[in-house]
């Protein structure tokens, strides 16, 4: 199994002196998704928690709307952690052979698509959250607080992105880390996907910035309220409107900036 973090020598240089210093320094490898024999995804991800990982991702993608449309999930071959294959059940293959054929190798919800059509376009492949959940500010001002102690490897190495679930009751659920924003939320999600938990969700802190895509990914899995370091942009606010997501933020003062049409904060 691959190492999430790896030690490696740096200069340290300050004005006045110089000295070597050994670092640990954040993972990254590619993970390639295959789905029924085919590559479908490959995305740079921080080693482990591959088989989550990609449930989450199936996820997102709209491949997989429960765990029970999937018939395997495993690696490869048990030496090599970076290729997940997925086969799917004979019914849900039928209903997504359009995505499969139309979609090709890329990711739906990864970086890189842009445009205020796109918001338009996922409203109608995703519906509202019909969630009646409502947050209380303080504690979720607590929450967001105290995500970076809930984080060993950004400790570690000053570069790994967090996602963290919690449920009604601010207890948490699901966290994970990566390299990269989206993959922490795959994984973080994968976990309770795979359960059959996604029901226990109440809200989801970031440690990123709520991009779209990331609004996206927690709509699929049903999140009600997203609250992060950074801003939104303006395009998630968009798409969180529409789907009846709020979000939230931290803003000077230890407050929070709410962007909610739906109430999702008390």
């Amino acid at each position: 199994m691959q190492k999430p973090t790896f030690m490696k020598n740096a200069i340290s240089w300050h004005k006045d002196s110089h000295m070597i210093e050994k670092l640990h320094l954040i993972g990254e490898e590619p993970l390639s998704i295959r789905i029924q024999g085919k590559a479908y995804s490959v995305i740079m991800r921080t080693p482990g928690e591959e088989i989550e990982h990609a449930a989450g991702f199936c996820l997102a993608e709209g491949i997989a709307d429960s765990p029970d449309d999937i018939e395997s999930i495993s690696f490869c071959n048990d030496a090599n952690t970076n290729v997940v294959a997925v086969m799917l059940k004979k019914s849900r293959r039928d209903i997504i052979s359009s995505i499969m054929d139309r979609r090709g190798f890329i990711s739906q919800t990864s970086c890189g698509i842009c445009g205020k059509e796109l918001a338009e376009d996922l409203f109608q492949k995703i519906q509202p959250v019909a969630s009646k959940t409502c947050i209380n500010k303080t504690k979720a001002m607590e929450c967001l607080e105290a995500l970076s102690s809930k984080q060993p490897l950004r400790q570690q190495t000053r570069a790994a992105h967090a996602a963290a679930v919690y449920n009604p009751d601010f207890t948490l659920i699901s966290i994970a880390e990566d390299v990269g924003r989206h993959n922490a939320l795959d994984k973080a999600i994968g976990k309770l996907f795979l359960k059959n938990r996604l029901s226990e969700i109440s809200f989801l802190i970031l440690s990123s910035r709520i991009s779209y895509e990331l609004v996206q990914k927690a709509a699929r899995a049903r999140i009600p309220v997203i609250i992060s370091i950074s801003r939104p942009t303006s395009l998630a606010v968009e798409l969180a409107m529409k789907l009846h997501i709020g979000l939230a933020c931290f803003a000077p003062n230890n407050g929070l900036y709410i962007f909610d049409s739906h109430h999702r904060f008390e």
